[in-house]
């Protein structure tokens, strides 16, 4: 398969990135080919532009800033995104990502008159995420209800179709994280990538 493993962490020395390799390399070893996104990395814009926002329900959408992340989105058969949760949520630059590129159009047909969404993406048959929470597992759950989880999971992946195979792995706690607990999750990690 190809897949696009988009992360978004600005910091090339963090815990992050070290995810990020290992998520690329055990694809890489399994077979697939790699598209790996860098966000911060390759400086994607995250602003919804005044002419994208005009022509948002439009036919078709203006793509002309982003159409080299339109072009790699449909052509992918899988896609994993590697990032950190700030605040319960994305990084904003991620959001920036969904909004800019995942449109109508793209990700989605949306019929206004009826109020439904048709997902467009039904090439992506891997929907995964590897994701680091500085909370605790009960404190993110159970207090704050995993608004960035619920997001991808419920929003996002169904705009890739029935089908789609999905994997959502979390290290929590990453505030109080030990040597450890972050090899621990890099091997779980690994293991679950080298399965697809």
């Amino acid at each position: 398969m190809r897949i696009q493993v988009v992360y978004c962490h600005p910091l090339a020395d963090s815990y992050c990135h070290a995810l990020f390799g290992t998520i690329v390399a055990a694809l890489e070893e399994r077979g697939h080919t790699v598209v790996a996104t860098d966000l911060y990395s390759e400086g994607f814009d995250p602003v919804l532009s005044r002419d994208e926002r005009r022509t948002y329900f439009d036919e078709p959408y203006d793509t002309s800033g982003v159409a080299a992340y339109v072009r790699v989105l449909r052509e992918v058969d899988g896609i994993v995104f590697c990032f950190p949760h700030w605040w319960f949520a994305m990084p904003a630059l991620l959001k920036g990502y969904f909004d800019r590129v995942w449109a109508p159009g793209i990700a989605f047909e949306h019929d206004l008159a009826a109020g439904r969404i048709r997902p467009l993406l039904r090439n992506i048959r891997l929907f995964g995420v590897v994701t680091t929470y500085g909370a605790p597992w009960w404190l993110a759950r159970l207090w704050a209800g995993e608004p960035g989880r619920k997001i991808l999971m419920r929003a996002l992946r169904p705009m890739c179709g029935r089908g789609v195979r999905t994997f959502y792995l979390a290290h929590y706690g990453m505030d109080r994280s030990t040597e450890t607990s972050r090899a621990a999750f890099i091997a779980r990690v690994r293991r679950v990538l080298s399965r697809v």
